[in-house]
């Protein structure tokens, strides 16, 4: 195999950390400029007096890191000023116009967002110039295109360091002052008929075409996009190195057919390459991808693949100085190590797979593999969640994904023949449905992602097993003819196994424990359950085989493993005490399998929107009053709080649901949402409340409590379902003291985990997950 030129492998690293030095340091971006501009010149000025061959070899590539390195601390300090002014307007109400920058997508809270250049900034009414980039959230709406011109008006807040965007604004009025034109208005026009044909089609697929064709999710269900993402398939959707990856090698194949030569070829792929950006949004994330994608499919198709390392770095470095921002993007980092696992990883594992299976097939793995180990560590340092199950669902989904990006893009494209471009829509649904419902399957299957905290240690530990998991596979190829591998490649190999069998035992305890073995642990006897999911409340009540559960916590994949855990798979009621997103962000794990909803008041549009997908998936919705009544199996239920009609209390903490629960086997408990001091006073003097073995204490042990109201309850046990070392200090110390004054022991999710309650011949039954501290 012929040896890689990494020789410009340390300018891309050199580029990098001068660009995260300066956008987290702006102070020292002036340093970085004269650091490096002055080492520049006194690097050839040194080589000037010496050999001719010393500038020519380590010489000129030192003059060549300190120049970028000067060049990126310039970038960084002349965009600074514009920047700094974004501090003025943080926390205003502001009128700002300008350039959009990107595709929109809606986001979870329901706005349309889009980057955009600003030009003014201001008051309304009286803005001055002004030019930065920006990140604006509307309504959804139509017009919002890449090259449109528009005005909005909201409040603003400034972002961190390592942000693209100096500000975002949150706009409650807006509007396109001039459309796009030119090559966007035409690329906006294609796109929307072609979106507007792909959704007349049935699901799954209709939403999905167009986000694999040209790059356009607005269609794209929360729940598929968030499967899309648990089975490692989202980069299919965000015209990523793969799509423009696709594209070159269809048009360079085609050429081919028709009999072009070489360089023919690639000036086809490459302008091929620039209308497919064009008509998807040249925006700064498309272009990084358009670019690594050719390079790494360029440095194969012209059969210099030992280039290609080199090439990489010289693009990533380029970019970066062109836009330093982009250093602290996730997607700028996947970008570079997939582009480079393609080039660097992809063909050693290809070998090492060649060993036990035919070499298309080996390659065909290779390539989502070496993807997968490349990208992993640095998925971890953002993310959470970490797919187990990305490299089988790429494999399954790789057949369909260039029919559907090639077959949907030639739709778009016909646009002006609409029987063609039907046609050419409906065969690339199919394809479409295919990694909808790949994404859809695998995404549930047991063990399909692992929770890590996200950081640089669970990065460390994603980059040890990735090491371990390449050094296995690269080793286990056939050598060299007359070789035999040396004492320490041995030494390495075996220890790298040994790595391998250990995480894989865990992994595979892990997964019995999630599966078939979920239920192992937890005993019969519960009635109660207050799962652990962080920062928020999902409390389960279960008598006979009926289900309720009490809000979903921060996110679905919390909820889900403790639902597994106690073999729950329908939800008879759903409460949504109100509409914080540490109370319904875990919807998403439920949906579709759940009987009836009871909420708190509606406010936002965005809050409507969450419950109307509950009744497209089959959930009868209703708003909670006092005063309703019903039943859960043998126990019977009753609301408390909100009192219809109230004008003191309209939405939010405030007007959270209360809910008590009695017999049926389940202790008599008290749920009390996030109320404040204030109406719990007036709860406790419009309702009859009574004593309780179990109250949930209210706004997960705040210090906003009303000290009468859990002294009339006399719990027996108050459960505190907050956060480990969350960012507002719950339960607060005064909020513990209270409740034990009053005769109530405290459980905790935060110390204890997951938290059990039960009657056994009318004695309270307490099981928790660990032991307090």
């Amino acid at each position: 195999m012929k040896p890689r030129d990494l020789r410009l492998l340390p300018l891309v690293g050199v580029v990098w950390a001068a660009a995260l030095l300066c956008i987290f340091g702006p102070r020292c971006s002036w340093w970085v400029v004269g650091a490096g501009a002055s080492g520049a010149v006194l690097m050839v000025l040194a080589t000037r007096r010496g050999p001719a061959r010393r500038f020519h070899g380590g010489g000129g590539l030192a003059v060549l890191l300190l120049a970028a390195m000067a060049a990126t601390g310039l970038a960084v300090a002349l965009a600074l000023p514009a920047r700094g002014q974004a501090v003025e307007w943080s926390g205003h109400v502001v009128e700002v116009t300008g350039e959009i920058a990107s595709s929109a997508s809606i986001g979870r809270d329901g706005r349309l967002w889009f980057d955009a250049q600003t030009t003014t900034i201001g008051t309304r009414g009286d803005p001055s110039a002004w030019s930065a980039p920006v990140r604006i959230g509307v309504e959804p709406g139509d017009g919002f295109d890449l090259g449109a011109r528009v005005r909005a008006v909201g409040q603003v807040r400034t972002t961190d360091a390592g942000e693209r965007s100096a500000l975002v604004v949150f706009a409650n009025d807006a509007e396109v002052v001039e459309p796009a034109s030119g090559v966007f208005g035409v690329a906006a026009v294609v796109k929307h008929a072609f979106v507007e044909r792909s959704l007349r089609l049935p699901e799954p697929g209709a939403g999905l075409l167009p986000g694999l064709a040209v790059g356009d999710t607005r269609a794209v269900s929360a729940e598929l996009n968030d499967d899309m993402r648990t089975s490692g398939l989202s980069h299919l959707t965000a015209v990523s190195g793969a799509n423009c990856a696709i594209v070159v090698g269809g048009i360079f194949w085609i050429a081919a057919l028709c009999g072009a030569g070489r360089m023919l070829r690639v000036v086809l792929s490459v302008l091929g390459l620039a209308g497919f950006v064009i008509l998807v949004t040249p925006e700064p994330s498309v272009i990084r991808a358009a670019v690594m994608a050719a390079v790494g499919m360029l440095t194969v198709l012209l059969g210099r693949p030992s280039a290609g390392a080199g090439m990489l770095s010289l693009c990533a470095a380029g970019i970066l100085v062109t836009d330093p921002w982009l250093a602290a993007t996730p997607g700028f980092a996947l970008s570079v190590a997939a582009s480079g696992a393609l080039i660097l990883l992809a063909p050693p594992l290809a070998h090492g797979f060649g060993r036990i299976m035919p070499g298309p097939i080996a390659l065909a793995l290779a390539v989502p593999f070496a993807a997968q180990l490349a990208c992993g560590p640095i998925i971890a340092v953002f993310a959470e969640q970490q797919s187990l199950i990305g490299i089988a669902a790429n494999i399954i989904a790789a057949p369909a994904a260039p029919i559907a990006t090639v077959v949907g893009l030639l739709a778009c494209l016909a646009a002006p023949l609409p029987g063609l471009a039907d046609l050419l829509a409906s065969s690339a649904w199919l394809p479409a449905a295919w990694i909808a419902t790949t994404a859809t399957t695998t995404a549930r299957l047991p063990g399909a992602q692992l929770l890590l905290p996200a950081g640089i240690g669970s990065a460390l530990l994603v980059a040890l097993v990735s090491t371990c998991i390449a050094v296995v596979v690269i080793r286990s190829g056939r050598p060299s003819r007359g070789a035999a591998p040396g004492r320490t490649a041995l030494v390495v190999q075996r220890a790298a196994g040994a790595v391998l069998i250990v995480v894989l035992s865990l992994a595979g305890a892990r997964v019995l424990l999630d599966g078939p073995l979920a239920t192992a642990t937890t005993p019969d006897g519960w009635a109660i359950a207050a799962c652990d999911v962080g920062q928020g409340d999902a409390l389960v009540v279960r008598s006979a085989t009926k289900v309720a559960l009490i809000d979903t916590g921060p996110a679905p994949e919390p909820l889900a493993a403790c639902l597994r855990s106690l073999g729950i798979g329908h939800i008879d009621l759903l409460v949504l005490t109100h509409f914080d997103l540490d109370h319904v962000g875990g919807v998403a794990a439920v949906q579709g399998r759940v009987g009836a909803v009871l909420h708190g008041p509606t406010v936002e549009e965005d809050e409507r929107r969450l419950l109307a997908d509950l009744v497209t998936s089959g959930a009868q919705v209703a708003q909670a009053w006092a005063g309703q009544r019903g039943e859960l199996g043998g126990a019977a239920w009753r609301v408390l709080w909100p009192v219809r009609g109230s004008a003191a209390f309209l939405g939010g903490n405030d007007a959270s649901v209360v809910m008590e629960f009695d017999g049926g086997g389940v202790p008599r408990s008290l749920y009390l949402g996030d109320l404040s001091a204030a109406p719990q006073r007036m709860l406790l003097r419009t309702a009859r409340l009574g004593h309780y073995d179990v109250v949930k204490v209210a706004h997960h042990g705040s210090a906003d409590q009303e000290p009468g109201l859990y002294e009339a309850v006399q719990a027996r046990v108050a459960l505190f379902s907050v956060g480990a070392d969350n960012d507002y200090g719950h339960p607060r110390v005064e909020t513990l003291g209270l409740v034990s004054a009053t005769g109530a022991q405290a459980l905790r999710t935060d110390q204890q985990g997951r938290v059990l309650l039960g009657t056994r011949d009318g004695e309270l039954q307490m099981w928790t997950e660990r032991a307090a501290p």
